[in-house]
């Protein structure tokens, strides 16, 4: 039996695709009540804890609610929902493309997370899919950033889960992208670029650094029209922002990055003039099943198809 089929269940059913949350008790500590260490130990106000045990939100490992008054009981654990801000509804929903017994494609619009992250939690391509489709064991197999539009696999059964992982780690997917930029007639392409990319922790933008690289992208120009070109990405590896890193490397900032070249701050509900990257196919062998699958999104690039509506920031159609 693998580890990851022997966590532990939950005792709590999710709620809007979003699992409860276990808190471990320590050993040691000078607490005399579950209330005081979650108090202590929470990033929320006293009033928020209390408002948990007051509505019977807090319960044991078997699902038997903890009073406040609970005696703290070293190595113990309990559990409960987070209380969450209000999100900002998703602009536009993920559609699925293809769905059996054991993967979900989703064809993710601009703007949507793909897993619970910061201020993004149920509105997620993941929350979403796992209420809409009723299976709250879906997860995600691999990341594609909120910005960024394009496919998304999903796994069904936690237990296959690292097989499809597996199949992004080993780079045995084969994965186009495309994106509209400026266009730079002297500019010689198709060309491979490779460098070394850095993401820090709690920094927005990667940077280029010297060093061996460790990020690896084949840039082609599709067609160009005016100034603006469309170009296929065919990345071999997978750094953190490394399609857009390695076009502004070129002088070709993707339109409507708002990192590269420079940082910017759209308000987090600015849904104007999306980043215009997509990831169109992606194509592999089907680890669990052997079948050989291709997946192509439906979606298009609106600052190539109608660039005056992208510039003015018309919303793109769901």
């Amino acid at each position: 039996m693998s580890r990851r089929s022997r966590r532990t269940p939950a005792p709590l059913p999710q709620r809007d695709g979003i699992g409860p949350v276990r808190v471990r008790l320590p050993q040691e500590g000078p607490w005399a009540t579950v209330r005081d260490h979650l108090v202590e130990r929470l990033p929320v106000a006293a009033a928020e804890v209390d408002a948990l045990f007051a509505e019977g939100e807090v319960v044991t490992g078997d699902g038997r609610q903890v009073a406040a008054d609970a005696p703290y009981v070293p190595g113990g654990q309990v559990w409960f929902h987070r209380r969450r801000a209000a999100e900002v509804p998703a602009p536009y929903p993920p559609v699925v493309l293809f769905r059996d017994e054991h993967l979900v494609v989703v064809d993710k619009p601009h703007f949507l997370a793909t897993t619970p992250r910061g201020r993004h939690v149920t509105q997620t391509a993941l929350a979403l899919l796992r209420t809409r489709l009723e299976l709250p064991e879906l997860s995600p197999a691999h990341r594609l950033d909120r910005l960024t539009a394009g496919l998304v696999l999903l796994t069904v059964r936690p237990a296959e889960r690292a097989a499809y992982q597996s199949l992004f780690s080993d780079r045995l997917v084969r994965k186009e992208y495309e994106a509209v930029a400026g266009y730079d007639p002297g500019l010689a392409l198709p060309r491979t670029v490779r460098s070394r990319i850095v993401k820090e922790r709690g920094v927005i933008a990667a940077q280029e650094v010297p060093g061996e690289p460790n990020a690896e992208t084949r840039v082609e120009l599709l067609a160009h029209r005016g100034a603006l070109g469309r170009y296929r990405l065919l990345p071999h590896t997978g750094r953190t922002h490394q399609l857009r890193v390695h076009l502004n490397s070129l002088g070709l900032p993707i339109l409507g990055d708002p990192v590269y070249p420079r940082l910017t701050d759209p308000a987090p509900d600015d849904f104007r003039r999306p980043l215009q990257l997509l990831a169109r196919t992606v194509e592999f062998t089907d680890p669990v099943t052997g079948a050989e699958r291709r997946f192509t999104s439906t979606r298009e690039l609106t600052a190539w198809t109608a660039y005056d509506r992208w510039a003015q920031g018309v919303p793109d159609p769901a």
